[in-house]
């Protein structure tokens, strides 16, 4: 019989080397919201266009001699009304011999200011409202709830068109935004309201109020920063809206004085020589459509990326 222990065993060699799929990469950073829609955004030209041309309007609202040195109101001849383009005058001039790039540069100042005013009074309101409404609920998200149905049947252009008849002598941009934004929170409330809904069943919500935090803290702290990206798609729609707002409400005589400079109102003055010269109407439009085009092509672009499904359907 032959000794069991002199029999050769095979062993099969071990692998020590790390498999690439299971190997935990602890250098790279997580992944969440605002980072996914970033690298879906950064990968879009739209989006570089629309941000291009968004930073345009404001570069040119903000510092407008950076675009033109002609002054939109001292250089204004009568013997140049109506005239067509020539050197340093490029779209010509208005019925009264203004130069019509003049006015579209200077011009956009009191749009794009009673845009960003009416804006952020909207948002500010619709934050506000929206967020205790949600967070709280009871008696109080009820009785913000029907305020704010309130506004939204109420329609903001018309509310603004009786707010600026009544103030006809005090008509200026703070009024005009004030009348604008001050009706136009309604929708902002509800979108931000229904986000803050969903955010509250959060987990990180529970543990805050398990800690001890009340409940307005946690509100500040972890509800309300976790709620924002709806806001933030709403707010650069509304801003569109809210110059298109402007525009009509001058283009209607009820909005600014008409000494005062903005697309709407070289618009509204532009019409009455459509006729004979159609350009001092068609470039102020241009400029407007521009710039409302860019904003909400740069809102629809943000909430298709922060939107998880819509990034998945490209």
């Amino acid at each position: 019989m032959p000794d069991p222990t002199s029999q050769k065993h095979y062993v099969a060699p071990i692998e020590t080397e790390s498999i690439a799929v299971d190997a935990v990469r602890i250098s790279d950073k997580p992944s969440n919201l605002w980072r996914d829609a970033w690298q879906d955004l950064r990968r879009r030209p739209l989006f570089w266009f629309s941000i291009a041309l968004a930073l345009i309007f404001l570069v040119m609202a903000l510092w407008p001699t950076l675009f033109t040195a002609t002054p939109p109101n001292d250089d204004c001849k009568l013997g140049n009304s109506n005239a067509g383009p020539t050197e340093g005058h490029p779209l010509g001039y208005t019925f009264q011999g203004c130069d019509i790039y003049a006015r579209i540069v200077w011009g956009s100042q009191t749009s794009l200011a009673v845009g960003l005013i009416a804006t952020l009074i909207a948002s500010t309101l619709g934050l506000i409202m929206g967020a205790f409404a949600g967070f709280y609920g009871g008696w109080l998200d009820s009785l913000l709830s029907r305020v704010g149905d309130i506004f939204f049947a109420i329609p903001y252009i018309l509310a603004a068109v009786v707010v600026m008849t009544v103030l006809r002598d005090q008509r200026n941009v703070w009024v005009l935004a004030v009348a604008i934004g001050g009706f136009a929170w309604a929708s902002t409330a509800r979108v931000v309201r229904a986000e803050i809904l969903r955010v509250r069943q959060s987990d990180y919500v529970m543990a805050s109020r398990a800690l001890g935090r009340s409940k307005f803290r946690t509100l500040l702290a972890h509800v309300i920063p976790n709620a924002l990206a709806p806001l933030l798609v709403i707010t650069t729609l509304s801003l569109a809206a809210s110059i298109v707002a402007e525009a009509t409400l001058s283009f209607l005589g009820v909005g600014l004085p008409s000494d005062v400079m903005s697309w709407g109102n070289d618009i509204s003055k532009a019409q009455s020589s459509l006729r004979v010269a159609p350009m001092a109407l068609i470039y102020p439009s241009i400029a407007l459509t521009l710039a409302v085009l860019a904003f909400v092509t740069l809102g629809e672009l943000i909430r298709d990326a922060l939107d998880p499904k819509a990034r998945a359907r490209r």
